[in-house]
C-alpha cells in the first residue's frame, strides 16, 4: 500500500482524547456564567439587537447570524464550558489531491474544545485539551491532576454583545474558519502541505445550525509549494462543531484478546501504588428500548440504531450489494441481544436536507477516483470511546483490485472469475464482502489477521465446509478468496463473509449490562473471554508487517493452518492460469495490456505465497494470554515446519520457476505493473531477480537469524538453527559448483543474491543504504503492488504488533554477523578451489564473487 505522509489517512481517528477536569488555576481567570453587578456596564446590551438586525439567522445548537461577510455565534450560558468536538472533513478536492489519494468524505482532524467566558477581559476563549485523565472527586491528588493537565488556549474572541437578559454572548467567528494554523479547520497543515490559505481566494460558504451540531462549509485555496509556475490548490472543507453528551457513555475496557480500536484513559486516585492506565474500546452507544425484556434474553431494538446512508452518487446497480454488506452485521448484533441494530438507507437525489458531511449522518461516500481502495474510519467521543459517526469512503476503482484478486486466486476453479469484466452479480458478491469488511471497521473492529490460520487447510477443499464457513472465521482478516480449493474439489462458495469471531467480538463489545462504570462490567466481559479462549476460531491476532512478520499465523491473504501446504495448492492453481492468459484477456483486435497485467498479478501472487511460507522460518507464535487460560505466550515454530518452508523456497522460488517466467506470452508482452500515470513493463527475468532479492534479503535478515538463535538457546536440538538454515541454502545453491559444473544465468543470479544478503548484513554502511533503497521501493508498491484495501486511519492504527518483541541484542556481539561472515569465508574457500571450473561465464561469475567477498571482509 502506498503511504501518504500526514494525510487524513493517518490522522482521521488517531487523535485519542478523553476527559479531564477543569484546572483549579482557571477558577479566578475564567468566570463561568457568574453574573456581576457591573455586567450591564461592560458591554452595551442594546448592541446585540443592533448587530443581528437585518442579519440572516439560523437557530439550533446555538443561533448563527450572518451579516454581510461576517458570521456570529450566539452562545447561551448553559453551553459555555460544555465539551464540544470539532470534526473536519474534506468535501471537495481538485485533481492534485485526488491523485494523492485524498478525497471527499475523509476526516482530517478532530479537536475537543470548550468555549469559556471571561467577562473582565471581555473575551470568550476556545480551550483545547485531550481529555484522557480521570480522578476521584475529593481525592487530594485531584488538585495535582488539575495543575498538571491544564487546557490550552486555542483562540479567543472579543465579546461583541450580550443578550438583554445576559443569558447569551455574541462573538464573531470568521477568523477560526479561515484555514490558518490557529483556525478550527487547518486543512493544508493537517494533510501535510504545510502552507496557509490565500485570503483573497478563501471564504466561508455557509454556516448552518442544527439541534446538536453546527456545520460550517468553507472554500480554501493555497499555492502548491515547489511548483515551477504559480499553481493554486482549492478544497472545500466541512467543519462540524458537535455538542458531546453531558453524561458520557459508560466505557468498556479494551482486552488484548479481542481486536478493537481504542482510546487511552488514565485513572488517578489517592489509594494507588501505580497509575491505572487503561484503553477504552470505540463502539456505538446501543441501549435497549425495553431493558426488562433485554435482560430476560429477548431480542430488543436499540433506542438509537446505527444507520448508514448511501451516497446518492453511488451507481444504482451497486447499492443493493453495499446495503447487503451493511445488513449482514445484523446477525452479529443479534448475538449481543439487539435486533435491527444496524440499518442502511438510500437517499433521494432531491433530498435538500441531507448533507453527507453532516455528522448527524453516517454514510457510504462514493469517490470518483482511480484509487483502488475503500476505507471505514469513525469519529468518536474521546471521553468514552462512543462512536458518533462513521464514514465509509468507497473509491470507484476498488473493483479493479477485486477483479484482479478474484481472477488470480479463483480463476482456476470459477469460470465467472476469468474475464476482463465480470457480470454484475459476480462483482456484486465481492462488493458485498468489501462493504461488510469496511463496516466492521466502522463498528470499532481492527483487522484480525490470525483468523484464517485456524481452519484446517484441507477443509477449504471441502464444498460443504466452504459453504458453511467461507474462508476464515472473521471477515476482518484479509482472507480474500479461496485459492486452496482445486478444480476437482467442486467448491462453489469462494468469498469471505462474517464469521464466528465477528459475532463473538460484537457481542463482547456491545452486550448491554446496565452498569454505571467500566470497572463494574469487567467480571462479565472477562467471563465471556474465558469461554471464548476454548475455541481457537475466536482467536485474535493483530496485523504485522509482511516482510518483518514474526508470527506466521498473522499474515495478510493467507489461508489455512499450514501455509506451506496452502501455498503449494495455490501454486497448482497459478500454473493452471498461465496457459490461459491470452484466452481470458484478449479478443481479436485487442492489444496485450490486460494480458501483461494478469501475468504480473500472477507473479505477485506467487511472490505473496513465498512470504506466507518464509515467515515460518524463525517464526514465533505469539498468543494473547492471561493467567489461568493454560496457554503459553511464545512458541517457536516447530523444526519440521521451518525445514519444510525452506524446502518450499528452494524448490519454488530459488529454483527458477520456468512455468511462470518462460512463457511464450512474453514474446508478446512483458509483465505490466501499473503506476499512477503510466505502466511499467519488466522483463520476466528482471521481475524474477527483483522478487528473489527481497525474499533472500528477508530470509537472512539479522532479526530473523536472532530469533533462530534465541530458539536454539531455548530449545537446543529441538530447534531449527540458523546454522542449519545457512547450510541448507549453501548445499542447494552450490551443489553444481561443488561438482565443477557450468552454472546457467538463473543459478548465477541466485548465488549473487545469497552472497549479497550475507555481505549486506556484515557491512553496516551497505546495510543502511540497501535497506533504505528497499524501503523506498516498497513504499512505491514495487514489491506487491497495492494488495490492501482499507488504507485508512483505522488500518493505519493497525499495521504492527501491539507491542514490540525484541529478539536481537547488541550488534557487536551478534551471532548473526558471525554466522554470515563464517559462511562468506566458507564460500570464499570453495570458490578459490573452483574458480577455473565451468564455462567462461561461470568462471567470470566466481571471480566476481571472490572480489565482492574480499572487499566486504577486508575493507
Amino acid at each position: 500500500m502506498k503511504k501518504i505522509k500526514r494525510t487524513a489517512l493517518s490522522l482521521a481517528i488517531a487523535l485519542s482524547f478523553t476527559f479531564v477536569c477543569i484546572p483549579t488555576s482557571y477558577a479566578g481567570w475564567f468566570i463561568f456564567g457568574k453574573k456581576k453587578k457591573s455586567d450591564s456596564s461592560v458591554v452595551d446590551k442594546n448592541k446585540f439587537d443592533d448587530i443581528v438586525k437585518g442579519a440572516a439567522a439560523d437557530s439550533g445548537l446555538f443561533a448563527v447570524y450572518k451579516k454581510d461577510k461576517d458570521y456570529y455565534f450566539a452562545i447561551p450560558s448553559k453551553l459555555l464550558n460544555r465539551d464540544m468536538l470539532i470534526v473536519n472533513k474534506i468535501s471537495q478536492v481538485s485533481a492534485a489531491l485526488n491523485e494523492a489519494g485524498i478525497n471527499k468524505g475523509m476526516n482530517f482532524e478532530n479537536l475537543v474544545i470548550r468555549f469559556s467566558l471571561n467577562k473582565e477581559l471581555k473575551r470568550v476563549f476556545a480551550l483545547n485539551y485531550k481529555p484522557f485523565i480521570d480522578t476521584v472527586a475529593g481525592d487530594k491528588i485531584s488538585r495535582s491532576v488539575a495543575d498538571n493537565y491544564a487546557m490550552n488556549i486555542l483562540e479567543y474572541f472579543d465579546i461583541e454583545a450580550y443578550s438583554k437578559d445576559s443569558s447569551t454572548v455574541l462573538i464573531k467567528v470568521n477568523k477560526v474558519y479561515d484555514g490558518d494554523k490557529k483556525s478550527f479547520n487547518n486543512v493544508f497543515g493537517m494533510v501535510g502541505i504545510g502552507t496557509s490559505p490565500l485570503s483573497e481566494f478563501s471564504f466561508i460558504n455557509s454556516i448552518k445550525s442544527f439541534p446538536e451540531n453546527i456545520v460550517v462549509k468553507t472554500t480554501q485555496t493555497t499555492t502548491i509549494p515547489g511548483a515551477e509556475t504559480l499553481a493554486k490548490l482549492t478544497v472545500e472543507v466541512t467543519s462540524n462543531l458537535v455538542l458531546l453528551p453531558e453524561k458520557p457513555m459508560v466505557p468498556r475496557f479494551e482486552d488484548s484478546r479481542v481486536g478493537y480500536f481504542a482510546t487511552k484513559r488514565w485513572y488517578f486516585n489517592d489509594d494507588q501504588h501505580q497509575l491505572d492506565k487503561r484503553d477504552l474500546v470505540t463502539r456505538w452507544r446501543l441501549e435497549p428500548k425495553d431493558k426488562e425484556a433485554y435482560f430476560r434474553g429477548e431480542l430488543v431494538e436499540p433506542i438509537k440504531p446505527i444507520v448508514f446512508y448511501i451516497d446518492p452518487s453511488t451507481p444504482a446497480k451497486w447499492r443493493k450489494h453495499i446495503i447487503q454488506g451493511i445488513h449482514d452485521w445484523q446477525v452479529a448484533f443479534e448475538k449481543a441481544g439487539f435486533k435491527n441494530a444496524i440499518i442502511a438507507k438510500e437517499v433521494a437525489d432531491n433530498d435538500k436536507d441531507f448533507d453527507i458531511d453532516d455528522v448527524r449522518y453516517s454514510a457510504v461516500t462514493y469517490a470518483a477516483s482511480d484509487k483502488a481502495n475503500a476505507m471505514g474510519p469513525s469519529v468518536f467521543d474521546p471521553r468514552s470511546g462512543e462512536i458518533i459517526e462513521s464514514d465509509i469512503v468507497w473509491w470507484h476503482n476498488v473493483m479493479t483490485a477485486v477483479q484482479s484478486w478474484m481472477r488470480v486466486q479463483t480463476g482456476a476453479i470459477d469460470s465467472k472469475s476469468r474475464s476482463n469484466r465480470f457480470d454484475d452479480e459476480h462483482m456484486g458478491e465481492a462488493i458485498r464482502f468489501i462493504s461488510s469488511h469496511e463496516v466492521g471497521h466502522t463498528l470499532g473492529l481492527k483487522h484480525n489477521m490470525g483468523a484464517s490460520s485456524f481452519y484446517p487447510t484441507d477443509s477449504l477443499r471441502n464444498p460443504a465446509f466452504a459453504l458453511k464457513n467461507a474462508t476464515a472465521p472473521s471477515i476482518m482478516d484479509y482472507a480474500r478468496f479461496n485459492y486452496v480449493a482445486q478444480p476437482e474439489d467442486g467448491v462453489k462458495y469462494i468469498t469471505p463473509r462474517i464469521g464466528v469471531y465477528d459475532k463473538f467480538a460484537i457481542e463482547w463489545a456491545y452486550r448491554y449490562y446496565g452498569k454505571s462504570s467500566p470497572f463494574e462490567e469487567m467480571p462479565e466481559s472477562k467471563k465471556m473471554l474465558e469461554e471464548a479462549s476454548k475455541n481457537p476460531f475466536l482467536t485474535y491476532l493483530p496485523q504485522q508487517d509482511m516482510r518483518e512478520g514474526i508470527d506466521p499465523r498473522a499474515q495478510i491473504e493467507d489461508l489455512g493452518d499450514n501455509s506451506v501446504k496452502a501455498s503449494e495448492y495455490g501454486l497448482n492453481n497459478l500454473k493452471r492460469l498461465m496457459p490461459n492468459i491470452l484466452t481470458w484477456t484478449t479478443q481479436k483486435g485487442d492489444d496485450y495490456r490486460e494480458a501483461g497485467m494478469l501475468a504480473n498479478a500472477i507473479i505477485g501472487q506467487w511472490h505473496m505465497y513465498s512470504y506466507h511460507v518464509l515467515t515460518n522460518v524463525g517464526g514465533v507464535h505469539i498468543n494473547n494470554t492471561v493467567l489461568g487460560d493454560g496457554k503459553t505466550t511464545y512458541n517457536h515454530v516447530e523444526k519440521l515446519r521451518q525445514k519444510e518452508a525452506v524446502s518450499y523456497l528452494v524448490k519454488n522460488v530459488f529454483t527458477y520457476p520456468e512455468w511462470l517466467f518462460k512463457s511464450d506470452l512474453y514474446k508478446l508482452v512483458f509483465p505490466i505493473k501499473q503506476a499512477p500515470d503510466y505502466d511499467n513493463e519488466y522483463t520476466p527475468f528482471a521481475s524474477y531477480k527483483g522478487a528473489v532479492s527481497y525474499v533472500m534479503w528477508d530470509l537472512l535478515a539479522n532479526e530473523r537469524i536472532a530469533r533462530m538463535i534465541d530458539n536454539e538457546a531455548t530449545n537446543g536440538k529441538n530447534a531449527y538453527t540458523a546454522a542449519e538454515l545457512v547450510a541448507d541454502l549453501h548445499n542447494a545453491f552450490f551443489a553444481k559448483t561443488l561438482k565443477g559444473e557450468n552454472l546457467n544465468v538463473y543459478e548465477r543470479s541466485i548465488q549473487k543474491a545469497f552472497i549479497d544478503a550475507l555481505i549486506i548484513a556484515a557491512d553496516r554502511n551497505a546495510a543502511a543504504k540497501e535497506k533504505k533503497k528497499l524501503h523506498d521501493e516498497e513504499n512505491s508498491n514495487a514489491l506487491f503492488g497495492n494488495r490492501n484495501f482499507c488504507s485508512h486511519a483505522s488500518c493505519n492504527h493497525d499495521h504492527s504488533l501491539e507491542s514490540e518483541r525484541i529478539f536481537t541484542g547488541p550488534e557487536r556481539i551478534s551471532e548473526a554477523i558471525s554466522l554470515k561472515r563464517g559462511e562468506l569465508l566458507k564460500i570464499e574457500k570453495l570458490l578459490k578451489s573452483k574458480v577455473n571450473t565451468g564455462d567462461i561465464n561461470t568462471q567470470y561469475h566466481y571471480e566476481d564473487l571472490l572480489l565482492r567477498i574480499n572487499q566486504s571482509l577486508r575493507n
